[in-house]
């Protein structure tokens, strides 16, 4: 019997008489490094908490010996877990997800690939066999947002729909009844959120009110953008309406959320953002931009309202609806909190577990 099928008859034996398989988690787990805490870093805790046993890969900041590492751990480490999570991102990052899956794959472990990213859609269109031969390796895949459910469905059928999920009870649940212009913004400065769109806004609504102010809450990605930020800010004049705390531990985020009335979501390429699904849990009333799977995430006039990419008049326009439509604030942020309510913990963190047992079990998903 060769090693890998060696491995395959010890998988089967331990997980048997387990009613959690060991699982291996493959992602970036960077919140160590001052990296945002990642959904798959809180599945992590979530499923540690149930008991589960878990090995993480990788926290090393380096992408090039994070990716080691993750090969690395996969391969030796292979009789101490019985399946494998894996997120799968687009551009770079689908390289090592891809080689992720044929190493598996050969191993002959039963694995999930976590699909990711507002750009994945895109990518799947330049590289449609290779992003089918990636899937179709896997025991199962998973997907966040019924966005990305139908944009990929067409490279493989079963995809499983498991929302993003939050702890709904750790944010301050505060209807806005009479916002004030009081802004929050909550991402990675980096170019494919455009940060620099949300003081535009700022100062195309300053006129009209005169108390404005804006909090950019995120870390710096380093691609420039934060400078650039910075620096329009500077140049519209509202430089000093604006703070930038930077990156604030995960227990914090509500306080943040909950210190502001309007969240921005200013993004040029999105999935279902946590960050949105958190500020909707906190009764903000958001306005953001229509991309990617935002349209699937909120009802534009129900409880959000959404506006071109880049377009700081049509963003500035709606949050000065918020402002001053009598009872739009009320209606945006009650029926925001009540869609959120959905995607809260006690709801989606069974949903993976009985996703990982069927697989380790060798059901069919």
């Amino acid at each position: 019997m060769n090693m890998s099928n060696e491995v395959y008859v010890e998988r089967e034996e331990v997980m048997s008489g387990s009613q959690l398989p060991r699982l291996l988690l493959v992602s970036n787990f960077l919140s160590s490094k001052g990296g945002c805490q990642t959904v798959m870093e809180n599945l992590a805790d979530k499923l540690s908490d149930s008991g589960s046993s878990l090995i993480c890969a990788s926290s090393y900041h380096s992408s090039w010996i994070r990716c080691a590492h993750m090969w690395a751990t996969t391969f030796f480490r292979r009789k101490e877990y019985d399946l494998a999570l894996v997120d799968l991102f687009s551009g770079r990052a689908f390289i090592w997800g891809e080689t992720m899956s044929i190493l598996l794959y050969w191993l002959r472990c039963p694995f999930v690939l976590v699909l990711r990213g507002g750009g994945l859609p895109e990518f799947a269109m330049r590289y449609p066999r290779r992003v089918k031969a990636c899937i179709n390796k896997a025991n199962a895949v998973a997907v966040p947002s019924q966005f990305l459910l139908e944009k990929m469905c067409v490279y493989r059928s079963d995809l499983c729909l498991i929302p993003n999920p939050l702890d709904v009870s750790a944010c301050v649940d505060r209807i806005r009844i009479n916002p004030r212009p009081k802004l929050v913004w909550l991402r990675s400065f980096h170019k494919i959120y455009n940060p620099s769109l949300a003081p535009r806004v700022v100062s195309l609504l300053r006129g009209d009110f005169p108390d404005i102010n804006l909090t950019m809450v995120g870390p710096d990605k380093g691609d420039g953008s934060f400078q650039r930020t910075q620096q329009v800010a500077v140049d519209l004049g509202v430089s000093d309406r604006i703070i930038y705390p930077g990156l604030v531990p995960q227990a914090e985020v509500s306080l943040w959320m909950n210190n502001g009335e309007i969240f921005l979501n200013t993004t040029n390429i999105d999935n279902t953002p946590v960050s949105v699904a958190q500020a909707m849990a906190s009764g903000l009333c958001v306005v953001t931009t229509d991309v990617g799977g935002i349209r699937y995430l909120l009802k534009h006039e129900h409880d959000g309202l959404l506006v071109p990419p880049d377009d700081p008049a049509a963003m500035a326009t709606a949050v000065r609806r918020i402002l001053t439509e009598p009872g739009l604030a009320e209606h945006l942020s009650r029926n925001a909190r009540r869609k959120a309510e959905l995607f809260d913990w006690s709801i989606v963190l069974p949903q993976w577990k009985k996703l990982l047992k069927s697989v380790a079990k060798g059901n069919k998903v």
